[in-house]
This record gives C-alpha cells, sequence and structure tokens, in this order.
C-alpha cells in the first residue's frame, strides 16, 4: 500500500509512540528499505514508516480488529499485523468511484499523456567505437566523417554503404531499422533522428556510447491521441489511487495529531498539505 506520509525529523532521545518505544535497531534494521542519498536520509525515512506503522497497529488494536491474511498474485502472504493496517485504512478511508463526468475532465485535460509515440523508419551506418580508447575513437570519428560526405552527395547509396561499412546487424538489410520510437534508441539519436525531415541524412555522425552513427530517415508516422474508450480504465484506475493515496495521508494525520510522539517531529492534520 503506497501512502504519502508527512515528514518526520530524527531526533537524538529515543522515538515513542504513545509511550511505545521504538528501538533504535528497528530503525537500523528497516533503513535497508529505505535508499537515500546519506545514511542520516535513510534513517528518517525508516524513523518515518516505524512511527506510522505504530500508529496504524494502534489505532487497529484500538477497534479490535481481528487479522484475515490475505495472498497477492504471487502467493506471497501477509502477516497479521499487514493485515491489521491494511483493514484499518480500508475501513477508515473511503475512496469514491471517479464519475463518467470527473473521468472526461481529466482526460481533456491530459490528453498528450494519451498520446501514442511518434514512429520512425529510419536507416542508420554505425561505425563502433570504444571511446575510452581516444586514438581507435579518432580513427572510427574519421571513418565516420567520410561516410557521412559520401552519404550526404549520394544519399540513393545510403543503403550500399550501410552493407559495406555499418557494425551493426541492420547493415544486412541497408541499414534498416524498421518502424521505431525515441524510446527505442539512446537519447542522442533520437534527438537527431526527432531533427530529420523525411528523405534527410545526419550531416554529421551522431556519437552514442556504441559509436558513431549515420542517420536517414525515410518516414515519420506522427503520434496519435488515444480516444477515451480506450483509456477510460487506466484514467479511473488512477483517480481511485489518487484519491486513495490523499485521503489515507489525512487519516494518517489525524492519528498523528491525536497521539503523543517523542523523539521525533512529525506534522500533524494542521500543517498536512494535500498535492
Amino acid at each position: 500500500m503506497n501512502i504519502d506520509l508527512p515528514r518526520v525529523q530524527a531526533a537524538r532521545s529515543p522515538v515513542a509512540v504513545n509511550g511505545v518505544i521504538i528501538p533504535r535497531v528497528a530503525i537500523a534494521r528497516e533503513a535497508q528499505h529505505h535508499p537515500a542519498q546519506t545514511p542520516a536520509a535513510s534513517m528518517r525515512a525508516a524513523t518515518e514508516a516505524l512511527v506510522i506503522r505504530e500508529l496504524l497497529l494502534q489505532e487497529a488494536r484500538r477497534q479490535a480488529v481481528v487479522p484475515a491474511p490475505q495472498c497477492d498474485d504471487r502467493g506471497r502472504r501477509e502477516t497479521a499485523e499487514e493485515a491489521m493496517i491494511r483493514a484499518v485504512v480500508e475501513h477508515e478511508v473511503a475512496v469514491p468511484t471517479p464519475t463518467e463526468t470527473e473521468v472526461v475532465r481529466y482526460y481533456d485535460a491530459n490528453r498528450s499523456r494519451f498520446r501514442t509515440p511518434d514512429l520512425y523508419e529510419a536507416r542508420h551506418i554505425l561505425i563502433a567505437a570504444l571511446h575510452s580508447d581516444a586514438t581507435a575513437s579518432a580513427a572510427a570519428k574519421a571513418q565516420a566523417d567520410a561516410i557521412a560526405t559520401e552519404a550526404a552527395a549520394h544519399p540513393d547509396r545510403f543503403a550500399d554503404l550501410a552493407k559495406a561499412w555499418s557494425s551493426c546487424a541492420s547493415a544486412a538489410d541497408g541499414g534498416h531499422l524498421g518502424q521505431i520510437t525515441a524510446e527505442e534508441t539512446t537519447p542522442d539519436f533520437a534527438a537527431a533522428l526527432g531533427g530529420l525531415g523525411e528523405g534527410e541524412t545526419t550531416g554529421k555522425p551522431v556519437v552514442t556510447r556504441y559509436g558513431f552513427h549515420i542517420i536517414r530517415l525515410e518516414r515519420r508516422f506522427p503520434g496519435q491521441v488515444l480516444p477515451l474508450a480506450a483509456v477510460t480504465d487506466r484514467i479511473a484506475a488512477y483517480l481511485v489511487e489518487r484519491s486513495r493515496r490523499l485521503a489515507s495521508a489525512q487519516f494518517i494525520a489525524r492519528l498523528v495529531s491525536a497521539a503523543e510522539i517523542t523523539g521525533i517531529e512529525i506534522a500533524g492534520a494542521d500543517a498536512l498539505r494535500v498535492h
């Protein structure tokens, strides 16, 4: 379950929730599940997670929740405490089903998110190079420059040049890559491809981690916005999850406000900002 948790700041004094101490060894053990840029940040995240967990367990016990562990689609079974936390959150957090109007409104405001990517039918010639070897890389670049000049002067020979010089497996097919999306290539290759018009070839070799590429764009197929019917279920699921996260954060903040928490500073309901 993903919950947007309020921020906490760990302190040196013992951490306790309504008198229940969170052992430092438990925080250290939990920290391995919260990778961060610094050990301190990891420890803060671990402290936060354990404080919230304890708050939810205490609320579940107050409500006399009887654990009923479930299994996920991979056969993993919840522990009794995990089942109690899930049950109390499900009981306290109301998540409304989005209306058709809400789904349509979200679709209209975010059409770009539901657009299929552009497709490119392209060819390329790869002169492989190990850039860490300066001498070999310089030689490969010189070769690529010469081939690029030849391809620019004789665009009708691009396929033959690819067959003769390219290090890519596509060489056997004249460098033809088929229809690809920008996401299927490296960032530098994608940027060069996106800047070409149909029938154009890169004037200079494009550098990637694989070496030097001469790229020719045969055809471009612009992406299309998917119809509402094709994404209605996806939008509805997103809106439900967003509502669940926000409502869960508000529920936790209420628990924080009503609890006696020492050893850390944590925002309660009065300071919660939903975003």
